[in-house]
């Protein structure tokens, strides 16, 4: 099967090479240098849904496989399917659970899926009186701006004047832009994090083995929020908890996508709180493979990824045709100097020294300089090793990182270790 990965981070790196694995030939647009030794990178640009619907259809395309969420939400999948392409990617209606906080948390509303209480402001005096109200019983707030934020465009506060100066940085200064013109604003759920990923033809869902991100630049949690910083695969959640989550939250939107019309044919990337008691709460959906959670979860998958994916985008996807290895798995990210704000781009990537390491390099913000291997983005590179312990894996991640020649590169030290000392 001819397979056509949309994107160029480390998400997609992970897609193609678990695709390339199970044999089928894979094309990217626009790739990256990681990826050009798994198939051809062809230089089409994500915004650029024309040039995208003639690479697919002068390729002959078996399958389209959409990595980022922004040409999901501008209606990537819709163009593509109304040309007969079988694509792996919701809607543009379906893509709204990510493109939209205030349509995803009023959607959980609707469908009786548990999630934070929350209220929507659009102004300043209105987030000013939506965080007294919210923050009366003594509850910390959490500041949402509405539309995609590339991963950064949530911030916790610890009081209701932190809370209301961040909106304020939102809605007056525009610190998002229009993303940030309207606001969720909800109560901090007390609890542990957990990344959900299952996959959906709209009817039937395939749960993949559950990962745990570290959001923050800094280790110990500490820091302004990034796109992530590195995963563990498989998470701490028990067996009953991940019950929970499936019977709670993830089928229940299934329900609710078709009650309310939508042809969801994708990935459900469920961000879940989990509090002392164990109740999961719904934080907020993605519309696609989360990164870096799709790392660790594809290096330990057995199977035929592709005819999954295919059955997906065809309405008929097979349930129980992927198996996992058993060990553990750890990914953890090298970003640019200056991650997450001013990113400092152009510096040398010296990868040799990895050649015939156990670990799976992950390409992201890369690209080529002439010949010359450069950084090209904030998040540079996912380092991801398998291990039969998380200690293990982390150890053999982060012994490679130790050899990867990249000037003021950054990383946390503390991947995997939130119930050992760091290293």
């Amino acid at each position: 099967m001819k397979i056509l990965v949309i994107g160029g981070g480390g998400r997609e790196h992970a897609l193609m090479w678990r695709l390339a694995q199970a044999g089928h030939e894979v094309v990217a647009a626009p790739g990256n240098p990681g990826m050009e030794a798994l198939g051809r990178c062809i230089p089409v640009k994500l915004e650029d849904q024309d040039g995208i619907l003639k690479l697919a259809l002068d390729e002959g395309a078996d399958l389209v496989v959409v990595g980022p969420e922004a040409p999901l939400v501008a209606g990537l999948a819709d163009r593509l399917r109304a040309s007969g392409v079988a694509t792996f990617g919701p809607s543009a209606a379906g893509a709204r659970l990510e493109g939209s906080k205030v349509f995803s948390k009023q959607f959980f509303a609707r469908h009786n899926i548990p999630t934070a209480p929350f209220e929507i402001a659009t102004t300043v005096a209105e987030a000013d009186a939506a965080i007294d109200r919210l923050s009366a019983d003594g509850h910390q707030i959490v500041v949402k701006a509405d539309g995609l934020a590339a991963g950064k465009g949530v911030v916790v506060t610890a009081d209701a004047a932190e809370a209301q100066a961040a909106a304020r940085e939102m809605l007056e200064a525009r610190r998002f832009g229009a993303a940030g013109a309207t606001l969720v604003l909800e109560h901090k759920i007390a609890g542990r994090e957990v990344s959900v990923l299952a996959l959906t033809d709209g009817q039937r869902l395939e749960v993949l083995p559950a990962a745990e991100d570290h959001k923050t630049i800094f280790d110990g949690d500490r820091g302004p929020n990034t796109g992530g910083m590195g995963t563990v695969s498989p998470a701490w959640i028990s067996d009953d908890c991940a019950a929970r989550i499936r019977s709670e939250i993830l089928e229940p939107t299934v329900r609710g996508l078709r009650a309310d019309g939508i042809d969801y044919r994708g990935v459900l990337f469920a961000g879940v709180m989990v509090d002392p008691a164990g109740a999961p709460y719904l934080l907020e959906y993605n519309c696609r493979f989360g990164d870096p959670e799709t790392q660790p979860i594809l290096a330990r998958m057995k199977g035929d990824f592709g005819a999954v994916l295919l059955g997906a985008a065809r309405g008929e996807m097979p349930v129980g045709a992927l198996a996992w290895d058993a060990r553990h798995c750890v990914c953890v990210v090298v970003a640019a100097a200056g991650y997450p704000g001013t990113v400092r781009l152009g510096d040398p990537i010296d990868l040799t020294a990895l050649a015939g390491v156990d670990v799976h390099v992950f390409h992201a913000g890369t690209a080529r300089r002439d010949a010359e291997l450069i950084s090209a983005g904030g998040r540079v590179l996912g380092i991801t090793a398998l291990g039969i312990s998380v200690e293990q894996a982390r150890s053999k991640a982060y012994a490679a990182i130790d050899q990867i020649g990249l000037a003021g590169k950054q990383y946390r030290r503390d991947i995997g270790t939130r119930h050992q000392p760091a290293r």
